[in-house]
């Protein structure tokens, strides 16, 4: 069993920052073994990617319109990947999910992933 919790979310002002944390636990887990990314998913709107990173944390990967503004890094040891949220926008009001995918590299397709967080509420305003 492999659960994941996120936090973080909230809300700011556009231009503003946020740090969303993701914590893994389970019996005898191993955040190694798991690529871990970000999902967000406005109302009315598909899951769509934001960001990836390997298990290893030595790759990783952006959706184009994040790239320069969110980072996303893991701390194995402490079973927690995090997001760096930086400059938002208003179109970017969402619910953040956090997942674990038993894969190579970093999956992009929410299909690809095993296992979810509930979800946590960022809403920029304007």
């Amino acid at each position: 069993q492999v659960q994941l919790v996120e936090s973080g979310g909230g809300l700011v002002q556009a231009g503003g920052s946020l740090r969303l944390s993701c914590v893994v636990s389970g019996r005898t887990v191993s955040t190694y073994v798991y690529a871990m990314g970000w999902f967000r998913q406005a109302p009315g709107k598909d899951r769509e990617f934001v960001a990836g990173i390997t298990s290893s944390g030595r790759m990783t990967s952006y959706e184009d319109s994040v790239k320069g503004r969110f980072t996303i890094s893991r701390d194995n040891a402490k079973n927690t990947v995090y997001l760096q949220m930086n400059s938002l926008k208003p179109e970017e009001t969402a619910v953040y999910y956090c997942a674990a995918a038993l894969k190579r590299g970093v999956p992009t397709s929410h299909l690809q992933y095993e296992y979810w967080g509930q979800g946590t509420q960022v809403t920029v305003s304007s």
